[in-house]
């Protein structure tokens, strides 16, 4: 098996996580946000998998806008949980797909696809 180091080249890298905090580019986090290869919201308003609205769908949308993902990762937590189609309806009506995943699956997910130059957002719940 051969191993790759994993690399930002100016982009957005998730460093670490753990239950308690999120590192990007070696800066820790202890609250849910939203991070593309190139832009960070660190206010996103989301204490829990179980408080999502389709208004906070949509701010993970209007975020994305300008960078066009071909996917947005939901990371839901430390459980495995999906959501109601209805709520990311938003998201489908654009044609963007939502992969609904353990924060944690979320943020290796986004590395992975990240250093392979795609363009890929993630919405990660503390």
């Amino acid at each position: 098996m051969k191993l790759h180091l994993t690399t930002a080249e100016n982009n957005n890298l998730i460093t670490a996580y753990s239950e308690s905090y999120i590192e990007i580019n070696k800066r820790r986090y202890s609250h849910s946000l939203i991070v593309t290869p190139k832009k960070l919201m660190t206010d996103w308003n989301v204490a829990d998998f179980t408080v999502l609205t389709a208004q906070h769908i949509a701010t993970i949308a209007d975020f994305d806008l300008e960078h066009s993902a071909e996917v947005i990762l939901l990371g839901t937590g430390e459980k495995h949980q999906f959501l109601h189609p209805k709520i990311y309806q938003s998201l489908t009506a654009k044609g963007i797909p939502l992969e609904c995943m353990t924060t944690a699956a979320a943020c290796r997910t986004y590395n992975i696809l990240m250093s392979e130059g795609r363009n890929v957002s993630a919405a990660l719940i503390l």
